[in-house]
């Protein structure tokens, strides 16, 4: 009964609809010929007019900006074009270094390499030294009052151009994005469109902005999204006129580079633009104490955000504008009346998709008990039919971890769980030779929230059971653990879903949908408590 009323309903209404064979076959005014005509010829001897109510996707804000362009990776053409872009393998003799306004040191150098096929280096970067930081500040200190009185159509005119820029070479960032990141292709092509619309957004609300400049900031960002986040952070400090000064994350160094020499290109001044790779201890801790950095702009752990504001602090730089976003050990709650064909593509979306390498991804699914198993055994088969393995394929699901740390933190984390928890779903592991740093994503079943002290950065679900009259609890519970960055909710009680977006503490709440993918000033993204510090990007806060 709880699969033939819905299955003789949706028969229902799929052979009543008017374009229905069924229903077309009963009905006089339909003759033989017409009804068994090729409907692929039908489609095209179609006229097809525009709707002009309705704009069209490269113009759904109005004239105020356009959206980034697409690929229709389901055109045959395009999906070959896009295979081969992501498998070739990138020249790996090039040298990249610091950019700054000036003659950079000779550091340290150390390869950059593809985490699917850890034997292939994209390239050799130059770590900035303690002098390349001193010396940044120095330009970045003289460059800061021009650029602040650089007129805002000016400003905005220069990000404009980047975006344009980006969106020609596109192809060149995707295919980095896929080698040096890891990245499946359709996160790639994710990644270059919010890059793009990033550009856009933050050109259109420099022209309404009121303040003032801080001057010098500097933008510490992730590897998770080496560029969408990297130029962000940059275009965002550019436009409110501040001089940036770049530390991307030590393990996609190259995207970032050529990102900084895109926007110098676009007309961005070198002193008003630098970038400075290396490590945190190395780089980002003297940049974060340097007196002439009056703020700073991190994406990253809640741990590493802590370390920043305490490195402010011991610097005595208590009035430094601190912008934080971190991770969360982020929930979806799924009741009793959830559809849940839905929940469960929902959970293995925000769970495994980009390995599970989002601050925003799902890291425990709340499921009502009278439901659980009937969940469980329908997220073990979708689990079953992941593939993961080389991120350049479009068969591909998962790709890797960003390095074999990552994958040995995960993998240690996932075995210590295995003898005092429930395995409910786990894929296959790659297929053919395995060269690079793979997780299994894997889902299993814990006794309470309280189990969980820490995030796993990876694709590790955590499933935890709960009484449907406690879910108001539930709520308190997830509050309690101190982050605030998403949550999912699946049910179809409106008043359920009143109740919890009142009650719960966190930047952003998807209903029934997956809780990953904000789009820019659609979505603004940001989290509260350990998850940030409040403001969102992609917004004009």
């Amino acid at each position: 009964h709880k699969e033939l009323l819905p299955y003789l309903v949706r028969r229902l209404l799929e052979n009543g609809a008017n374009s229905s064979f069924v229903n077309q076959l009963f009905d006089p005014d339909h003759s033989i010929d017409r009804i068994v005509a090729d409907p692929v010829e039908e489609a095209r001897a179609l006229e097809v007019f525009p709707n002009p109510a309705i704009p069209a996707p490269r113009d759904l804000f109005s004239g105020a900006r356009l959206s980034a362009e697409g690929w229709d990776e389901t055109d045959p053409e395009t999906a070959e074009q896009l295979e081969l872009a992501a498998g070739t393998a990138l020249k790996s003799g090039a040298l990249y270094g610091p950019l700054i306004d000036a003659l950079a040191e000779k550091g340290a150098a150390a390869p950059s390499v593809n985490p699917a096929h850890m034997a292939e280096m994209i390239g050799t970067v130059r770590a900035a030294s303690a002098v390349d930081v001193s010396l940044a500040c120095d330009k970045a200190a003289l460059a800061a009052p021009s650029w602040a009185g650089t007129p805002a159509r000016e400003r905005a005119a220069i990000l404009k151009r980047a975006a344009d820029l980006l969106e020609a070479r596109a192809e060149q960032f995707f295919q980095l994005a896929v080698r040096e990141a890891g990245k499946t292709i359709p996160d790639a092509i994710a990644e270059v469109r919010e890059a793009i619309d990033f550009l856009r957004f933050y050109a259109n609300e420099c022209l309404s902005l009121n303040g003032e400049p801080l001057g010098v900031v500097a933008c510490i960002s992730p590897w998770n999204f080496p560029l969408a986040i990297f130029l962000g952070q940059v275009s965002a400090a550019l436009a409110a006129g501040n001089a940036v000064i770049a530390k991307p994350a030590e393990q996609t160094p190259i995207i970032a580079h050529d990102a900084v020499a895109l926007l110098h290109e676009a007309g961005v001044p070198r002193g008003a633009l630098q970038y400075l790779p290396g490590d945190g201890p190395s780089v980002g801790a003297p940049l974060v104490a340097d007196a002439r950095v009056a703020g700073v702009v991190f994406t990253g752990s809640t741990e590493v955000a802590q370390i920043i504001n305490r490195g402010l602090a011991s610097a005595g730089k208590w009035d430094a504008a601190l912008i934080a976003e971190t991770g969360g050990i982020n929930a979806m709650i799924v009741d009793s009346t959830a559809l849940l064909e839905q929940a469960v593509r929902d959970a293995v979306s925000s769970a495994f998709q980009s390995a599970g390498q989002r601050c925003s991804a799902c890291r425990v699914v709340c499921v009502q008990d009278d439901i659980a198993d009937r969940f469980n055994e329908m997220l073990a088969g979708a689990t079953a039919e992941l593939v993961v393995g080389d991120p350049s394929r479009l068969s591909t699901d998962v790709g890797p971890v960003i390095d074999e740390e990552a994958r040995a933190n995960i993998a240690d984390y996932v075995e210590s769980l295995r003898g005092k928890a429930k395995v409910v779903a786990e894929a296959a592991a790659p297929i053919g030779a395995v060269k690079g740093t793979f997780i299994r994503p894997i889902a299993i079943e814990i006794g309470a929230l309280t189990d969980l002290t820490r995030e796993i950065f990876g694709p590790v679900l955590h499933i935890v059971r709960f009484r449907g009259a406690e879910i108001e609890k539930l709520v308190s519970d997830i509050n309690a653990l101190g982050y605030g960055l998403t949550l999912g909710l699946h049910t179809r009680i409106d008043e359920t879903m009143h109740a919890v977006v009142a009650r719960a503490r966190v930047g952003n709440i998807y209903v029934n949908r997956n809780q990953i993918g904000a789009v820019v000033g659609v979505q603004p993204f940001g989290g509260d408590g350990f998850s940030g510090t409040g403001p969102k990007a992609g917004g004009p806060h």
